[in-house]
């Protein structure tokens, strides 16, 4: 029951909160891969547990501050690790599937061998054991430096280059999802049978600002988010041929990290630090040394600022290592 990027979109804008958004967009955002060689996780088994988890998320709105306590810690500095603990916040209180257990170690002689998300029961007495995964990944294209038509799980890359779609894939499919199928999962006591299932989220970035439609991989999701990714010099040349009146309408603003989920709301009342801080950037993207993610900010009606779109910008040789390291043997 996830929706369409449009949609999820008028979804998040119902909160006002930062954190209850985000928690909003993991449930509710188009999964990155297809049903193929694990089963997607799905946050309620019915449209009343939908329905429920809205109305859940709404008071949560008004009252965020047992949300904050839980997820809002200053020793959260990995994205994932936020992610988690939205996830795990949501399982504990929320209207849909219990929580039995999360970060599930398991051992061998002493020797940690893998580490299970989630053990819960949904309401009609399944048992699910949730793998999470919520990734950002650049597509490189081909050697010659055209866009692929048809995409492969390798093209996809992480925009520090330590990562891999493929990489990724292959660990969750292979390792990660069969944990509690293994002997040393039988031995922790856990009542069963379970079922694994692999709960993915993120966005995926595509060379250029046209829009032009390539073709992914076959495993990626028909509905997934996307965004774009420019060189430094390319987004000088873009800046330079955008004419004045689209500049004074629209904003930049660099994401950090931990702002890599949902899409912020801006009020009127920040337009002026919004302007002056976008226009700021510029110098400091056009010579940037590592990826950056920034959103596109339009004024809307009402004189605030709503997101048109997300980006990475990068430095000028980072293509040529990107496309080295989509090609290598790992």
């Amino acid at each position: 029951m996830t929706v369409s990027a449009t949609d999820l979109s008028r979804l998040v804008d119902r909160f006002d909160d930062v954190t209850v958004r985000d928690l909003a967009w993991l449930l509710f955002a188009p999964d990155l891969l297809r049903e193929g060689d694990a089963t997607l996780a799905r946050p309620f088994a019915t449209s009343a547990e939908r329905d429920a988890t809205l109305a859940w998320l709404k008071a949560l709105d008004a009252a965020p501050h047992a949300l904050h306590d839980h997820a809002r810690n200053p020793k959260f500095t990995r994205l994932g690790i936020y992610a988690e603990s939205l996830i795990r916040y949501f399982l504990s209180h929320g209207p849909a599937a219990r929580l039995i257990a999360a970060n599930v170690p398991l051992r061998r002689q002493r020797r940690t061998i893998g580490e299970c998300d989630f053990l819960l029961e949904s309401a009609d007495g399944a048992r699910l054991h949730w793998e999470l995964a919520v990734k950002f990944y650049l597509h490189i294209g081909d050697i010659d430096g055209h866009a692929s038509r048809a995409a492969r799980l390798s093209d996809y890359v992480g925009p520090n280059l330590q990562d891999r779609f493929d990489l990724k894939h292959a660990r969750l499919v292979t390792h990660q999802l069969g944990l509690t199928s293994r002997a040393e999962f039988a031995a922790l006591g856990f009542e069963g049978p379970w079922r694994a299932q692999l709960f993915i989220k993120g966005r995926l970035f595509y060379h250029g600002l046209e829009d032009e439609r390539i073709e992914p991989a076959p495993e990626i999701g028909e509905s997934h988010l996307r965004g774009w990714w420019l060189t430094a010099s390319e987004w000088r040349a873009a800046r330079s041929e955008a004419s004045d009146a689209s500049n004074d309408e629209r904003a930049w603003v660099v994401q950090p990290r931990m702002a890599w989920l949902a899409s912020r709301k801006l009020d009127a009342a920040a337009a002026e630090t919004l302007v002056a801080e976008s226009a700021a950037i510029h110098t400091r993207l056009e010579g940037t040394v590592a990826p950056t993610m920034i959103a596109a900010y339009l004024r809307d009606e009402a004189g605030g600022w709503i997101e048109e779109s997300r980006g990475f910008i990068v430095p000028d040789d980072w293509p040529e290592k990107a496309r080295a390291f989509a090609a290598s043997v790992q």
